[in-house]
């Protein structure tokens, strides 16, 4: 019951926007009783954190396998990491719908993004720290959480606001990044 109502949240949200999806609706899409929704969920607000959790942790997931794809150049790794993160945010019709509502100012999944650290920003840098930390022992950990902070933050910020040139954003991110650490960015094509 719990994936149906998320996966119709989910469907509703990309093609409507967070601010159109109600309880009644997602009751009859997962054929479901709207008293066992707030069973489950408590409200409209716990199944858009429930929701933007999950989509949290498959994002989170594929970050991971493209950092650990690319760990013999750091830089490298990084570059793919933010390219992961933007073209993600256009590829996905659910992260594209919270971004274009949020250019709009409607959405009430934003915070969840920008303000609340849980479940996208903190687990973000959690997980980009935590990999510095295995492919960078030698450094301090201070810098792995300054670059871990500086990653996520610029991502979230590119894909709110676009560049007017996307194709240099995850170079731009990634030297920026690098120079934190102290490592050599990615050379310049």
């Amino acid at each position: 019951m719990r994936q149906r109502v998320l996966d119709e949240a989910w469907a509703l949200a990309s093609d409507s926007g967070w601010d159109r999806v109600r309880v009644a609706d997602l009751a009859v899409w997962a054929e479901v009783s709207r008293p066992s929704i707030y069973a489950e969920f408590g409200n409209r607000a716990g199944i858009g954190h429930a929701l933007v959790r999950r989509e949290a942790d498959l994002f989170l997931t594929g970050l991971a396998g493209v950092l650990d794809r690319n760990r013999t150049h750091v830089g490298l790794a990084l570059q793919a990491g933010v390219g992961h993160a933007l073209a993600e945010a256009e590829r996905n019709p659910f992260i594209e719908a919270v971004l274009a509502a949020a250019r709009g100012g409607t959405d009430a999944l934003l915070p969840f993004l920008t303000s609340r650290p849980d479940p996208v920003l903190s687990s973000a840098r959690t997980l980009v720290s935590a990999w510095l930390g295995d492919v960078l022992p030698h450094l301090e950990e201070h810098r792995h959480h300054e670059a871990a902070d500086l990653l996520v933050r610029l991502s979230i910020s590119h894909m709110l606001l676009p560049s007017p040139d996307p194709d240099t954003a995850p170079a731009r991110v990634a030297r920026a990044a690098c120079a934190v650490l102290g490592i050599p960015p990615v050379a310049a094509r």
